[in-house]
C-alpha cells in the first residue's frame, strides 16, 4: 500500500484485487482471503479491507457466501478488465497524450519506440 498516494487505500486494494482477477492470479469461483486475513497481511483496519470488498461485491467481480467467505465471481475478469479499460481511457491516456503533445512526440515516434522494445 501506498499510504502517501492521493488514491484511497480502500481503492488500492480494490485495485490490487481487479489486477489479480485480470491477470489469472485468482481465478472464477475461487475463495480469496478473508477480510481479516487481508487486514493482517496489508497491515491496514480490517474496516478498510470491507470498504474494498465492498465495492467489489457492488461491482459483480466478487460475491460473499455466507459462513464461507469471499469468492471471485463468474464474471469477475470481464467486468474487471472493462472497468480497468474505462478507467484508462477516461483518467490516464489524456494526461498521456498532453505529454506526449507537450515533448512533441507523435504516434509515429511512438510506434518505432514500441517495435525497438518488443525485439
Amino acid at each position: 500500500m501506498e499510504f502517501s498516494e492521493p488514491k484511497g487505500i480502500y481503492l488500492q486494494i480494490a485495485d490490487q484485487i481487479r489486477e489479480r482477477v485480470v491477470e489469472g492470479d485468482w481465478l472464477p469461483g475461487e475463495r480469496i482471503p478473508s477480510i481479516r486475513e487481508l487486514a493482517v497481511e496489508l497491515g491496514v483496519n480490517p474496516n478498510t479491507v470491507t470498504k474494498s470488498y465492498q465495492r467489489l461485491t457492488d461491482r459483480g467481480i466478487i460475491s460473499s457466501r455466507r459462513g464461507l467467505g469471499y469468492f471471485v465471481s463468474d464474471e469477475a475478469r470481464e467486468r474487471a478488465l472493462r472497468e480497468m479499460k474505462d478507467e484508462f481511457l477516461r483518467d490516464e491516456l489524456p494526461r498521456i497524450v498532453r505529454t506526449m503533445q507537450l515533448l512533441e512526440i507523435g504516434p509515429d515516434e511512438l510506434a518505432g519506440h514500441f517495435a525497438r522494445n518488443d525485439r
